[in-house]
């Protein structure tokens, strides 16, 4: 188990059960962020910008690899990107539990992929290193 006390804390100091890590320069990613930000608090879990130079050195990924797609880590040392880091988060939040169950269909958690990247190349990304167009 790792410990994220000295990486980071909730805003009022404790100890969160998971983080997911956002594009901060992204107004979609940050608005879908602020929405459910109340939603992980309840749930023990917090929010971080990807652009936070501790995120790199916490998930052991240089800036490219962090901004090509969100990143959900979980205190157990579970780590999770994009389409992944969606089902994942979908594990902790009982009404997105049908996203599992559609990743689950042979051959969807491909779809889920490809529909992520496409998206996420679909955002506005500010960084000159962003990586959206691979």
């Amino acid at each position: 188990m790792i410990s994220l006390v000295s990486e980071y804390t909730d805003g009022k100091g404790r100890h969160a059960r998971g983080w997911l890590f956002f594009d901060a320069e992204c107004q979609f990613c940050t608005r879908t962020a602020r929405w459910i930000a109340p939603i992980l608090e309840k749930r023990g879990m917090a929010l971080a910008p990807l652009q936070d130079p501790r995120v790199g050195a916490l998930l052991g990924m240089p800036r490219e690899e962090l901004m090509f797609e969100m990143r959900f880590l979980l205190s157990d040392g579970s780590q999770y990107g994009g389409a992944d880091a969606a089902v994942a988060l979908a594990r902790e939040i009982w009404w997105a539990r049908p996203l599992i169950w559609i990743s689950k269909i042979p051959g969807m958690m491909e779809i889920l992929r490809k529909g992520y990247r496409w998206i996420a190349g679909k955002r506005s990304c500010a960084a000159v290193s962003c990586s959206v167009g691979r």
